[in-house]
């Protein structure tokens, strides 16, 4: 019922900046937390970055300072801007969404999950 598409992804030097984009679609009336994930090649996915209930947010120890996550409520979108990328940074980002209503006081459903975006940081 829910669908995350991701977008902003590509190839970028040492440095420079992206901005993720992740829109979720469906019959949704608020979504309680979202966030970003990234899985490099051979290794597991890790968190990013979250925003729980649009306002409090985590980030992962390797990107503080750097990315910085917000929400357009009224798109039901979420944002990563990645500011002085490294070649580290370059795995699939992948958009999570979790408590999601579909109508006032409805219940919460469960994890929603996009298809992923390339992120490539070259030296």
């Amino acid at each position: 019922q829910v669908r995350l598409v991701e977008s902003g992804g590509g190839l970028v030097q040492a440095g420079g900046s992206l901005r993720l984009s992740c829109a979720a679609s469906g019959t949704i009336f608020s979504i309680d937390a979202m966030g970003w994930y990234r899985q490099a090649p051979g290794k597991q996915r890790e968190l990013v970055a979250t925003l729980i209930a649009s306002d409090n947010t985590n980030y992962a120890d390797s990107v503080k300072g750097r990315f910085t996550i917000s929400r357009d409520n009224a798109k039901n979108t979420v944002y990563l801007q990645m500011n002085s990328l490294k070649p580290e940074d370059t795995a699939v980002y992948y958009c999570n969404a979790n408590g999601v209503r579909s109508r006032p006081w409805s219940p919460r459903s469960g994890d929603y999950w996009g298809q992923g975006t390339q992120v490539t940081v070259s030296s």
